[in-house]
């Protein structure tokens, strides 16, 4: 059975992994034989109260959060291992930006979370898949941006002019689409970056991972 990583951000989309676009992946995952894992950096941030978008200085973690959303079951980042899976999947959200990397606060001055980058280097160096939901692709503009790599936010954005910048070529799609780029392996579908329901969402997830299996037949 082909085990997939999926990396988790914190839950919700305000401040972690946006949770509709990590069911997405996860249902389709289950649905078409395969295993997915989740794991999750261990570290502190600042949390959002989600009636007014604002910042509530409260302090939570990341590890902890994310395994809210799946019931307990995630294991912390340090104990992934890239040999041990055959693909690696991020989940949208602002987690993404703001814990994973700090995107959501330096735009293109940003950083990737050690671990985040160790993990993507070494899935690239393996030649195995990497897919990236709604504002993840920003990270592998950040860490792979350099190989050309071919990604989607949907429309043109403040995180594609940046990926770009990166040296990312980003390329317009619907919200329900998949822009695959087969020479590098990379997957990217822009969710709620443009979508408009929950349907695109799931139908969204349902796409990126089966074009994700067709790498793994």
């Amino acid at each position: 059975m082909k085990k997939i990583a999926v990396i988790l951000s914190g839950c919700g989309n305000r401040d972690g992994s946006e949770i509709q676009e990590t069911m997405s992946v996860l249902l389709a995952i289950n649905r078409m034989g395969m295993q997915y894992v989740c794991f999750a950096p261990e570290m502190n941030f600042e949390a959002v109260d989600y009636l007014s978008g604002l910042k509530t200085k409260e302090e939570r973690n990341v590890l902890t959060e994310s395994a809210r959303m799946v019931r307990g079951q995630v294991k912390a980042l340090n104990l992934y291992k890239v040999e041990d899976f055959d693909a690696l999947v991020f989940p949208g959200g602002m987690g993404a930006a703001l814990n994973l990397s700090d995107f959501g606060t330096k735009g293109e001055d940003m950083e990737v979370n050690v671990e985040i980058r160790k993990a993507i280097e070494r899935t690239y160096e393996l030649h195995k898949p990497i897919a990236a939901i709604c504002i993840a692709p920003v990270i592998l503009a950040k860490v792979l941006g350099k190989n050309g790599i071919c990604l989607t936010f949907g429309k043109e954005c403040e995180a594609s002019k940046v990926a770009e910048k990166l040296g990312a070529r980003h390329i317009k799609s619907g919200a329900t689409e998949v822009v695959v780029d087969r020479k590098h392996k990379i997957l990217t579908t822009p969710a709620y970056m443009v979508a408009e329901n929950i349907s695109q969402i799931f139908e969204g997830g349902n796409n990126i991972i089966k074009e994700l299996k067709t790498f793994l037949d």
